[in-house]
């Protein structure tokens, strides 16, 4: 019994090390293949990396869940900084933006974050962009800063408790930071390699992921254990902040817009968009055919609507 036991361990510890070291190598390649393409700035601990073009009136953008600043890049940046000056982030432990250890991922933090680099750019009251994740986050900061921000914009938005998690984002179900890492630098890489196609449909159907995604998109960037964790963080710390967000959206008192696909798999377009609106009495909701990534799939009706909120927000 004893020989077996030692067997079987000795079996699984060659197996982790083996995960580990599948997960090392890939990190290693895809970090190498996609250096960062932008800069950096320390705010209040985190190492934010963001990427700007254009000058201009300013333009903030917020990616959503596992996603990275190039998700804006089919497009959308490059049109809006013909005449805007435009930052999209990587939000903390997202991309190439560095979390640090003893930070929260809940959404008034990473609203704090956003602050700082409104305050440390100069980017005097921008409007916000926010897609997905990034919606409840350009929210949490014009509740928390409403001084900072001229208007958001928000994408395919969280902005309720959703009724149901998507399943491209059960692996994320990790209630443990010791087992988010463990399955980080293990499992998650190679399971995501696997399914792969499984879930890039939930993510973007009914529409096609680019065959460039990987590249232009960022894809890649999210073949990391820290993507992996970050991701697995920013999903748990929601309730800490969202519920009592919700209570408060009947108190902002700038130009609003939302955007939805009528068919969006990620989140539900009438508990998230108009569960919005509903709170916000001047707020139109937007819907067209099209899945949960707008700012990919339809870059050009995203800038579209992004503009009409520019012009809500210079008549305002």
């Amino acid at each position: 019994m004893s020989y077996l036991f030692s067997t079987v361990v000795i079996i699984l510890l060659v197996i982790v090390a083996g995960l580990f070291l599948f997960t090392l190598f890939i990190k290693k390649r895809v970090e190498l293949g996609m250096p960062p393409e932008g800069r950096f700035l320390q705010v209040q601990g985190t190492r934010v990396h963001y990427l700007e073009q254009g000058t201009g009136p300013c333009i903030l953008m917020i990616h959503g869940l596992s996603g990275v600043a190039q998700n804006f890049g089919y497009q959308v940046m490059g049109e809006l900084a013909r005449d805007h000056r435009v930052i999209a982030v990587d939000r903390p432990g997202s991309g190439y933006s560095v979390r640090h250890p003893r930070s929260s991922a809940a959404l008034d933090v990473q609203a704090d974050v956003m602050a700082g680099v409104i305050d440390a750019l100069k980017l005097d009251k921008p409007l916000i962009v926010g897609h997905s994740l990034g919606g409840a986050v350009a929210l949490a900061t014009a509740l928390r800063y409403p001084d900072k921000v001229s208007g958001l914009a928000l994408v395919a938005p969280l902005t309720h408790m959703p009724s149901e998690t998507s399943k491209a984002f059960a692996a994320l179900n990790i209630p443990y930071p010791w087992l988010r890492k463990l399955v980080g630098w293990t499992l998650a890489i190679p399971l995501s390699i696997r399914n792969r196609e499984k879930v890039m449909d939930i993510v973007f159907g009914p529409e096609a992921a680019p065959e460039d995604f990987p590249l232009r998109g960022g894809g890649f960037l999210g073949m990391r254990p820290s993507q992996f964790v970050a991701a697995s963080t920013d999903m748990h710390a929601l309730p800490d902040v969202l519920p009592t967000m919700q209570q408060s959206y009947g108190s902002l008192k700038l130009p609003v817009g939302v955007l939805y696909g009528r068919q969006d798999r990620i989140l539900n377009p009438q508990e998230q968009g108009q569960g919005l609106v509903d709170a916000l009495p001047d707020t139109e909701l937007e819907l067209i055919d099209g899945g949960h990534m707008l700012p990919i799939t339809q870059p050009q009706v995203t800038s579209e609507f992004i503009r009409r909120v520019l012009l809500k927000v210079q008549n305002a």
